[in-house]
């Protein structure tokens, strides 16, 4: 990697873009400089410099000709990109995602707000409930036409994705000493028997975990990166209900008041949370954080099958 590439992509950033997107993120990398360049004449944008980043995407921050500081957003998938910046503007009415200004679908590539904050991974407390329950309530519930959601793929495409991307990091990684693939097919079959219903069908977020998003301030928490899909809105809430939660008693009592808040069924809230507890545990335990009360909690959502653990003393 060149110099000039590292202005914007670390060695890290590098490894999670061709583990995501494989092999050929190589070339797109060492064209990205001339891309930004030539996308920052275009648009009339000065470059400022990196910014933190993801999996999918590369974000550059960057100052726009009539003074309105933004971030240019950059997908080795340009289809990635589309669907992303279609689900922002799908969702602007909510005021709860970052205003889209401009689209390069060729070059998969977003213009959009800077929103100032840090996301609530960072802060690292838990906020209230009610506060996510009130935010997941005002995207899911964006009015979009019929034809809008036809143009959203399932949440049983989104599901699939999610636990493919965790059995390989299973198989990759210390869980697969830990976690059973029992306990992964398990946590499909309840997630795939979930996300064929017809219940609740909203417009969904599809990756709303802590990292994904900000506290914006006096503009409240902002939601970051979709992966768009469409399906039962209890699914949106999973990560809240379990990221730092010690207890399963815990966990319940979170999901009392997320379903209450965002008016869905909590018995079917809290079977999304068990069917997705297989993940975030083969995550705990690939980041050696199997020693925990947080994995303990994940190992007792999965229904108390002696067979999804293997032998694991804490």
């Amino acid at each position: 990697m060149n110099d000039v590439t590292a202005q914007f992509v670390d060695d890290r950033q590098r490894r999670r873009l061709e583990r995501r997107f494989g092999g050929h993120v190589t070339e797109w990398l060492s064209e990205l400089p001339s891309v930004v360049e030539k996308i920052a004449t275009e648009w009339r944008l000065t470059v400022d410099g990196g910014a933190p980043h993801g999996r999918t995407a590369v974000v550059v921050y960057v100052t726009l000709s009539d003074g309105r500081e933004g971030v240019l957003k950059l997908s080795p998938d340009s289809g990635l990109a589309v669907t992303e910046a279609n689900m922002l503007r799908m969702w602007a009415p909510s005021h709860r995602v970052p205003e889209v200004w401009d689209l390069d679908a060729r070059r998969g590539a977003i213009l959009m707000e800077r929103v100032e904050g840090e996301t609530v991974a960072n802060i690292g407390v838990v906020p209230p409930m009610v506060t996510i329950g009130t935010l997941l309530s005002q995207l899911h519930g964006v009015e979009v036409s019929r034809s809008q959601l036809m143009e959203l793929r399932p949440l049983m495409a989104r599901v699939q994705f999610i636990f493919d991307l965790w059995n390989r990091e299973r198989n990759e990684g210390p869980a697969a000493k830990v976690i059973s693939t029992t306990a992964l097919h398990q946590g499909y079959c309840r997630a795939r028997a979930l996300a064929i219903g017809e219940t609740d069908v909203v417009p969904l977020h599809g990756d709303l975990h802590p990292g994904n998003v900000l506290d914006g301030g006096s503009r409240g928490l902002v939601a970051l990166d979709p992966r768009a899909c469409v399906g039962d809105g209890a699914a949106d809430a999973v990560d809240w209900a379990v990221w730092k939660a010690t207890s399963v008693t815990e966990v319940e009592r979170r999901v009392d008041v997320l379903s209450q808040t965002m008016g869905v069924d909590g018995d079917r809230m809290m079977e999304w949370v068990r069917a997705f507890a297989p993940c975030l545990a083969v995550a705990k335990v690939n980041r050696a954080q199997s020693h925990t009360d947080e994995f303990e909690t994940l190992v007792d959502l999965m229904a108390g099958d002696h067979t999804l653990v293997r032998s694991h003393s804490r």
